[in-house]
């Protein structure tokens, strides 16, 4: 569906550029807010506060959903809610469901910090059937991160190194939205900051 995100700036668009137009899993255009709805009156709007970027790339995926256990909420009481490694995992006893079903909410977790790839490979059955199914753009092995982290932006020098693509017209649907003005205050919130993840052009994440 042809839609317009309006937020207050877009991150490497020309000055005064606050809005992205998606259609299907396309950009279509970048622009002002005025231009892009004048020119499509018909677009549904999504009215966001903040930074429109480029989706991010989880290049630590593998460890985070394959050697870590992502505890479901009804678990919280016994388990904690953080992603269990080392002796707390191997206290666990994981077959492939478990794995599965650990990885899904890993997923979901990783879109609401903005994330639209994640980088391979993946060894687990259950794990590569988990991120095929979420849609998540995989990107090919490349350098392990350090530290490893939910927020891609942990293990990089600077946020632009987390983009998993270029936001163009032309390219892929793939953007997030943070409560920020420029990626200098990005670099100090973090992509915990995140309240909007469209990925295809479809909205897979919004803060509530």
């Amino acid at each position: 569906m042809l839609t317009v995100h309006a937020a207050d700036a877009v991150h490497g668009a020309p000055d005064g550029a606050d809005s992205v137009a998606v259609d299907g899993g396309v950009v279509v255009a970048i622009g002002t807010y005025r231009e892009l709805t004048a020119a499509r009156p018909q677009a549904r709007i999504r009215r966001w506060s903040g930074l429109i970027t480029p989706g991010l790339l989880n290049a630590g995926a593998p460890a985070l959903l394959e050697t870590a256990y992502h505890p479901d909420p009804r678990e919280a009481d016994e388990l904690g809610n953080a992603p269990l490694t080392g002796d707390a995992l191997t206290a666990l006893v994981m077959d492939d469901a478990r794995w599965g079903a650990s990885a899904r909410r890993g997923l979901q977790r990783m879109l609401r910090h903005g994330t639209t790839a994640v980088r391979g490979p993946f060894t687990r059955p259950a794990v590569r059937t988990a991120v095929a199914r979420s849609g998540l753009r995989v990107h090919g092995p490349g350098p392990a991160p350090g530290p490893v982290s939910l927020d891609p932006l942990a293990s990089v020098p600077e946020p632009a190194d987390a983009f998993a693509a270029v936001l163009a017209v032309g390219g892929p649907a793939d953007l997030a939205v943070f409560g920020v003005r420029d990626l200098a205050a990005l670099r100090t919130a973090g992509a915990g900051s995140c309240t909007a993840t469209v990925l295809g052009g479809r909205l897979v994440f919004r803060r509530s």
